[in-house]
Parts: structure tokens; C-alpha cells; sequence
């Protein structure tokens, strides 16, 4: 139901994507987008290939910080297109072909790059056909972003120079006039065209077929480039013109990845269910029920450690900036995930997405500041504005400092995926500028209140800690305790990655927002019933045991990147291999902080929970 919500709420026309209606031979222009590439993960603006370009001079169309930091840029191109005008072997240009040019087209194509068209914002896609069977109705279709630059066969690069732009386009003369774009598909195609010769001919002629030859880069020293239009009447509505992008990734499997999770977080929920509530029921029966001293003598057990139970940890400082963090990464994520689920960040808004999630986590900034003045009072801290300090700058300071080293080498490449200084500036401006005021506000509101009251006092002098099994060792907890997070997030991992480095779509966020429960539920649970198990064994060090016994599951997620590196990629340049394991550690940091926050936090309310239902002398 959550899944269905996206494609509904896009009808309420959002501001911004509401539907154009063409007149009958109403220009229709054909925007480029960045040239990709799924080898090098570097994109390169469209005119750095010797492709025609506009008589008018190429003009930028205006971007937000999303598409500036994924390093779209979108500008105008020379293509004339008119609504319901077909056109067959249009001329665009002729251009020369120098070395230099030779060179970078067998680069771009070696490397894979494709080519990204917008029409009416709608991307450019390469419709490949999947054969099921013998039957005709066996042929599926399945659909990719852009088109490729060229091919390469037996050590030869042919260049794709003529394109049919098949446009599909739906009219309702009783709901508006003119008639809206639902389609955008690219036939991409390598031929010698025959120019004009005699004043009469055309001024250019494409044949297809086995007998024309192909344009090879290394035979000609000009470029023609030529395009067919083709306009169809379509049955499919305006909202849902998205649908045949989003059907790239299956369903199916996601339906099957949440039944998986689902199952996984029923299981664990039963057991610690089971365990603690008959254990502890057993266990505070049997301590509220203790009458005389010689019985008192013989305890066993969790209630032993009441009075170290709630000892201030090492580092406690770091431990409650950590949990902080984390829960402003929660809200940024959760924030995001209701926007995304209302249908606000359509795949039409590009980098609505990114920059959203950026405003956010600066806003959550308040959320981070509480949270860690409140913890840092339960430790009876005194030294909050370090700690305000350290919130502030430790983990978004580690963050950007990754992102800025990663942009050295982006824009060593000459790459547009490398962020100008000016956007930097931006960031910074909104880390300084709003994220570190709102930081100190959020501890402001926290250390106002008053401390979070425990029931049960320290003692003076820590208690001794017996010698533990090697079960017990935080080592062998904390990477046991990280398989069921990563476990109920896989799958969906898998998808997300994809989308990130394949370039495909994702706006599956009803699915995603489901996963999102289930992975905090299965922290929540997994820290405590660690915790319980730990304390039962007579050991009170559970605050970061408790933090790590979730966020371990980061560890899973960095080595399944390498997993999905060696198996799905094909990355030989060593700047592309940089910037994949510099994206993915900032990833398993994000999910570390957010996983070790809903551990330690669920410890501690059950924590107070069991120590405040028994009677302590």
C-alpha cells in the first residue's frame, strides 16, 4: 500500500511537474544532459565530444545543489522538433574530424559512455528486447537511461551519428487542448549517409540494412550526423508516463526482500520475546521475593550489578556525540522517506532528492543537539559545550573532508561531476551558517530540562567483573549482533547501490520506508537482548557494547560493497576505484551512527525499564 502511494500522489500535479500542452507543430525542445559512464563513474559535460551545436550558442539550463552535486548539466541543443511533425533524415551537421577528436570518441567509447537526452523533461530511453520464448507475446521489454555514445567490435569504433527519436504523445480534447509528451525512446544508429550531390536531391539520405556500411572513426575525416523523428498516439495517461523508467528494477524480487526481512524481524521479535519476558518475569519475581539475608547472599545474576549498572562509561563524551549523530541521520531519513512517499520528489524534480536530504540534515541538527545534552547529563557531564563542540564538527567535519578529497580527484579528471567551490561555499555556509547554531539550540532546549532519572544509584567503588566465556567477549557479540540488521537490509541495499552506480532509477520508497522499520526494530531488539545476556553474566561495560552490538552491521554493509564491486562492476581506472570505496565508506559511516544510536537508546530504556521493577535495598 505505502509502494502505491508514489504514483498516486504525482496526480495531484506537484508544483513544478504540471504537464505542458504542445500545439499542433509547437516547438518541442530537445535538452542534453552529461555524458555517463557505469565503468568510470565520471561524467563529462555533452559538448566535449564533437557533437553539433545550437546556431544560437549553448546556453545552461538553471540547476539546484542536487544536480549540481551528482554534476548534471543540462543545456540546449541544435535538434528542431515540432509536435505531430514527423521527419525523416533531417540534417544537423557536418563536422570535422581531427585526431584529437578521433581519440576522445574511442576513449568515450571504450569506456562505455552513454548519451542523456531530455525531452519535456523526460529522459531519453534505449528500449532492448528481452526474448522469453518462441511466441511473440514471450518478448518483453526492458528500458535504459540514454543511449550508447558507439560500439566497439574487433578493435574498430563505430560512432552512432543518426538517430530516430520516437516520441509518443496523448491527447483528451474534452480534459485540454494541444497534446502532452508520454514517451521518449532513442534508436541510436551508425551509418554513412549520401549528402546532397545534384541541387534537386535532399540534403541527406540514410539507408539501412546489411549492405550500408557502418561509420567507422578511423575511415572518415568529417562526422554527419542526421536524425528521424517519429510522433505515435499513445493510450497512457500523463501521471503515469514514469511507469515504463520505474519497471527497471523488479518488484518482485523486492516484495520477496521484504517477506524475507519481515520473516527475520518475527523470528528475532518471538525469541527475545520469549526469552525476556519469561526470563524476567522469573527473574524479578524471584528477586522481589528474596526475604532472608542468607538467600540474599546467593544472588545471581543482572540485580549483583545494580549498582555499577549505570556507571559512567569511557569516553562517554564520544559515545553520546555518536548517538547524536545518529539520530540526525533518523530524522533526515525519515523526514525524507514521508516527502518521498507524498510523491514531493518525483524522478522529475532532479536532485530533488539530494537536496533535500542535505536541508534536512541540517535542520536535524536541533534533533542531534538534544539528544546528546540529554545522554551527556545521564553521564553527568559537565563539559557540554566540548561536547556540543564535538557534535558539531567530529562526524560532518569527517564527512566533508572525505567528500572534498574525493572532489580533488573528480576534478583532476576535468570531470563535471566535481562540485565548483562556489557550491562548496554553499555547504559551508549551510553547516556553519544553520547546522552549528541549531546544534547549540537543540543543547541549549536539552540541558535545560532536567536529568533523565535512573532507578537505581552507583556506587562508589566499580564492582569487579568475573572472568566472561568467550561468547560473551564484545568481539564475538558485536559481529554476531550486526548479521540480523544487515540481513533485514540487503536486499534493498542491493537496489540502492544499483541506482547509485549502474545509473538507474530508484523510487521504490515505499518499500524502502518498510525496510527502514524493520531495521530499527531489528536493532533495537538484537542490542537489547545482547545486553541482557551480558549483564546476566555479571558484566556492567554494556553502554558501547550496546552501540556496537548494532552498528557492526556497518561492517557488513563496507564488505558486501566489496562483494558488489568485484561481482557488478567494471572499474579498471584507479580514480574511479578511489571514489567507489570513498562513497561507500561514508555510506557504512551513515549506518553505523544510525544503527549504533537505536541500539544503545533501546538498551537503555530497557535498562531502566528492568532495573526500575525490582526492589533494591
Amino acid at each position: 500500500a505505502l509502494a502505491a502511494l508514489a504514483p498516486s500522489a504525482s496526480a495531484l500535479y506537484l508544483p513544478g511537474v504540471a504537464p505542458i500542452e504542445y500545439p499542433e507543430n509547437g516547438r518541442v525542445e530537445l535538452k542534453v544532459n552529461k555524458l555517463t559512464s557505469v565503468k568510470t563513474q565520471l561524467p563529462y559535460g555533452y559538448y566535449v565530444l564533437p557533437f553539433c551545436q545550437p546556431p544560437s550558442g549553448i546556453q545552461d539550463s538553471v540547476e539546484n545543489l542536487g544536480e549540481i552535486l551528482v554534476g548534471d548539466i543540462i543545456e540546449n541543443s541544435a535538434y528542431e522538433i515540432q509536435m505531430r511533425k514527423n521527419e525523416n533524415c533531417k540534417l544537423l551537421c557536418t563536422m570535422p574530424l581531427s585526431e584529437a577528436h578521433k581519440d576522445k570518441f574511442k576513449s568515450m567509447i571504450s569506456d562505455e559512455y552513454t548519451v542523456n537526452w531530455l525531452v519535456d523533461n523526460l529522459p531519453g530511453a534505449t528500449r532492448y528486447t528481452k526474448r522469453g520464448g518462441a511466441a511473440a507475446e514471450d518478448t518483453a521489454f526492458t528500458y535504459m537511461n540514454g543511449f550508447p555514445v558507439g560500439i566497439e567490435r574487433d578493435g574498430r569504433f563505430y560512432v552512432h551519428n543518426h538517430v530516430r527519436l520516437l516520441l509518443q504523445y496523448h491527447a483528451s480534447p474534452y480534459d485540454y487542448e494541444g497534446y502532452r509528451i508520454v514517451g521518449f525512446e532513442v534508436e541510436p544508429h551508425s551509418m554513412v549517409q549520401a549528402l546532397q550531390k545534384a541541387p534537386g536531391d535532399p540534403p541527406a539520405q540514410c539507408h539501412e540494412g546489411a549492405a550500408i556500411p557502418l561509420f567507422e572513426l578511423d575511415k572518415n575525416q568529417e562526422i554527419t550526423f542526421t536524425y528521424d523523428v517519429v510522433w505515435t498516439e499513445s493510450a497512457q495517461r500523463w501521471v503515469s508516463r514514469w511507469d515504463n523508467y520505474l519497471k527497471m528494477t523488479g518488484g518482485q524480487i523486492h516484495w520477496f526482500s521484504i517477506l524475507n526481512s519481515l520473516m527475520i524481524m518475527l523470528f528475532l521479535s518471538a525469541m527475545v520475546a520469549m526469552i525476556l519476558l519469561r526470563t524476567l518475569y522469573r527473574d524479578i519475581t524471584k528477586y522481589n521475593e528474596l526475604a532472608t539475608a542468607e538467600e540474599a547472599a546467593e544472588e545471581t545474576g543482572w540485580k549483583l550489578v545494580h549498582g555499577d549498572v549505570f556507571r559512567k562509561p569511557r569516553h562517554s563524551k564520544l559515545l553520546a556525540v555518536s548517538v547524536g549523530s545518529g539520530m540526525q541521520i533518523l530524522g533526515m531519513s525519515a523526514v525524507t522517506l514521508v516527502f518521498a512517499l507524498f510523491g514531493f520528489l518525483s524522478p522529475a524534480h532532479r536532485g530533488a532528492l539530494l537536496q533535500s536530504m542535505m536541508l534536512l540534515f541540517t535542520f536535524m541538527g536541533i534533533l542531534a543537539g538534544y539528544t546528546t545534552s540529554r545522554l551527556y547529563k545521564v553521564f553527568n557531564g559537565d563539559d557540554w559545550k566540548t561536547a556540543t563542540l564535538l557534535l558539531a564538527f567530529l562526524y560532518p567535519g569527517i564527512m566533508f573532508a572525505v567528500f572534498f578529497v574525493l572532489n580533488l580527484f573528480i576534478w583532476g579528471q576535468r570531470s563535471s561531476g566535481a562540485v565548483p567551490f562556489t557550491t562548496m561555499f554553499a555547504l559551508l555556509v549551510l553547516w556553519f551558517g544553520i547546522s552549528v547554531p541549531l546544534v547549540f539550540l537543540g543543547s541549549y532546549f536539552g540541558y535545560r530540562r532536567d536529568a533523565i532519572s535512573l532507578p537505581v544509584r552507583t556506587n562508589q567503588i566499580p564492582r569487579q567483573i568475573p572472568s566472561q566465556p568467550w561468547f560473551i567477549k564484545p568481539v564475538f557479540t558485536c559481529m554476531v549482533g550486526g548479521i540480523l540488521p544487515f540481513g533485514a537490509v540487503f536486499t534493498e541495499l542491493f537496489f540502492i547501490m544499483s541506482s547509485l552506480w549502474q545509473h538507474q532509477f530508484y523510487y521504490l520508497f515505499g518499500f524502502l520506508a518498510l525496510v527502514l522499520g524493520i531495521l530499527l526494530v531489528t536493532c533495537a531488539e538484537i542490542s537489547i537482548a545482547l545486553t541482557y545476556f551480558q549483564l546476566t553474566s555479571e558484566d556492567y561495560h554494556w553502554w558501547w557494547r550496546s552501540f556496537f552490538s548494532s552498528a557492526s552491521s556497518a561492517a557488513y554493509v563496507f564488505m558486501y560493497s566489496i562483494l558488489y564491486f568485484n561481482s557488478r562492476l567494471n572499474m579498471d581506472k584507479a580514480v574511479s576505484i578511489i571514489l567507489y570505496y570513498g562513497y561507500m565508506l561514508l555510506m557504512s559511516l551513515v549506518f553505523f551512527l544510525l544503527t549504533g544510536s537505536i541500539g544503545t537508546l533501546a538498551s537503555f530504556s530497557f535498562v531502566r525499564v528492568i532495573y526500575g521493577s525490582i526492589k533494591i535495598d
